[in-house]
């Protein structure tokens, strides 16, 4: 029995229910003494901040504390192995902050962390959500000024905001065209400002109209073995200039479906013709270019001879500088505009380039670039060339395995459209000036010969040697960009009108 009590005195003595008042310092007090010699202070057993540093077992009980600790709880032990100084100071702030009341903190304390908050980030981090998933965002404070970019809008997205558009592979509309020449070097097909279609069917020209969809038959040639090579409308939609076979250049009033005069002056067919306001440009088979001024009776004003095969492209740029022709001799020239009152034959050529390999029929000049020209090659060549006319260089060179046959500039999206023959008998539009591929366009079952634009720069046409007309509706703007253009439209001035005499 002795032994058992002796037992219960020594259980009753480590469980320090009471301070040791004359017994020997224990491991840690010790500890904590060397330490505030070497530079800790203020650390005492009796305060909340102290932390034993021993190794050893944490005590079951706390000196001068009542309160039972748990150290075998998972985070219940704030016992760290090793510390040093700096790690000392912090867990001391720490735990002093912890252990003060939350009435002991000071309002103007309160009020100072709102205005460094407001002022850092423009708004009190104590009312910041981490996400904001409906309802309108928080308000920034009066006169606060935020350069970041917004990340998102409450708002709809309006519908001409938009990454990329939808292109229909498939025509919008066909149309017959019976008895069309398959002939690759004439130019059978314009299309007016006013919204007419012409096409040549051997002699006979048609008019369709587009806005209500009528056909319309304008003309046919005396002879059954004439034909009609090319057809073109003059600015305004008023006139339409056709050449024939028998080398001849007629000049047709639409409006009131007569023939406003006939002129003869070339010895070969005529298959490419481009109006400059007044004068009406026209080649020919001999290798010719003739301008006709369409006011005078003497209409033959110059001839420019730079060709010694047909003149199968023709095309003034839009600032009526630059006269582009090409042939079937694989040659490209540029010839500028000739002065009023000056003598015939003294036009020389600025530019004379022979890159292509193959007739160039496809012109094209770039409606927002005028100094830039893109020119196609035939079977024998197939590439899209784009060349800096004041330079004189080629810009760039596309092989499109395929004969290019007609090239159009499409303003609405900044595009050139072009239309092939063998092998690919297709319509492609491309990006420009990267001429990366848009989308390719099969309507056609042969050959396609030439390309036009409607007036609102919506819609191509193309012809194709299968005796049939598509219509493409691959540039349509979204109302808002639509509704912009009309009324810049609208705030130019009216083009002046000259008659045909």
């Amino acid at each position: 029995m002795a032994q058992f009590g002796f037992e219960n005195d020594i259980h009753s003595i480590l469980k320090l229910d009471m301070p040791i008042t004359n017994g020997p310092m224990a491991r840690w007090q010790r500890k904590a003494s060397s330490s505030s010699a070497s530079g800790l202070q203020g650390l005492s057993p009796g305060k909340s901040a102290n932390v034993s540093l021993s190794s050893s077992k944490t005590p079951s009980k706390t000196p001068g504390k009542n309160k039972k600790q748990t150290p075998c709880k998972m985070g219940g032990d704030r016992f760290i192995p090793v510390r040093n100084n700096k790690q000392m100071d912090v867990a001391s702030f720490l735990l002093t902050k912890e252990n003060e009341p939350v009435e002991a903190k000071n309002n103007t304390a309160k009020e100072t962390q709102k205005a460094w908050s407001v002022s850092l980030n423009g708004y009190n981090i104590d009312d910041a959500k981490i996400l904001h998933l409906r309802g309108r965002p928080l308000n920034a404070p009066e006169g606060y000024q935020n350069n970041l970019k917004v990340l998102y809008s409450q708002a709809t997205t309006p519908a001409s905001v938009k990454k990329t558009r939808y292109i229909s592979t498939t025509p919008d509309r066909i149309l017959d065209a019976p008895e069309l020449r398959n002939d690759f070097y004439l130019n059978l097909f314009d299309w007016s400002s006013r919204n007419f279609l012409a096409v040549a069917l051997h002699n006979n020209v048609y008019l369709w109209d587009a806005t209500q969809g009528d056909i319309i038959f304008l003309m046919t040639l005396e002879s059954e073995d004439d034909y009609v090579c090319s057809l073109s409308w003059t600015k305004d939609g008023s006139y339409l200039a056709v050449g024939t076979s028998d080398c001849k250049v007629q000049l047709w009033d639409v409006e009131n479906q007569k023939r406003l005069r006939s002129m003869a002056s070339h010895t070969a067919r005529v298959g490419s013709l481009s109006w400059n306001d007044h004068i009406l440009s026209s080649g020919s088979r001999s290798g010719h270019i003739h301008h006709h001024d369409v006011r005078v009776a003497e209409h033959h004003i110059c001839t420019l001879a730079g060709h010694s095969q047909e003149v199968c492209g023709l095309q003034w740029s839009p600032d009526g500088r630059y006269l582009a022709s090409g042939g079937n001799d694989n040659l490209l020239c540029v010839w500028p505009r000739v002065p009023e009152g000056s003598p015939g034959n003294r036009s020389q050529a600025i530019h004379k380039w022979s890159e292509h390999q193959g007739a160039i029929k496809a012109l094209a000049w770039c409606p927002w670039q005028p100094n830039i020209l893109a020119s196609g090659g035939g079977t024998s060549d197939r590439h899209i060339r784009i060349w800096n006319v004041n330079s004189g260089s080629c810009v760039s060179s596309l092989d499109t395995q395929s004969q290019v046959s007609s090239l159009v500039f499409a303003p609405n999206y900044k595009e050139l459209v072009s239309a092939h023959g063998y092998a690919h008998n297709n319509v492609v539009i491309w990006k420009y000036p990267s001429l990366t591929k848009v989308v390719e366009l099969h309507g056609h079952g042969d050959r396609v010969f030439n390309v036009a634009l409607s007036p609102d720069y919506s819609t191509i046409a193309t012809v194709s040697g299968d005796e049939t007309i598509c219509l493409w509706k691959s540039f349509e703007l979204d109302p808002v960009q639509k509704k912009a253009k009309e009324k810049m439209v609208k705030s130019k001035s009216s083009i002046i009108h000259q008659s045909i005499r």
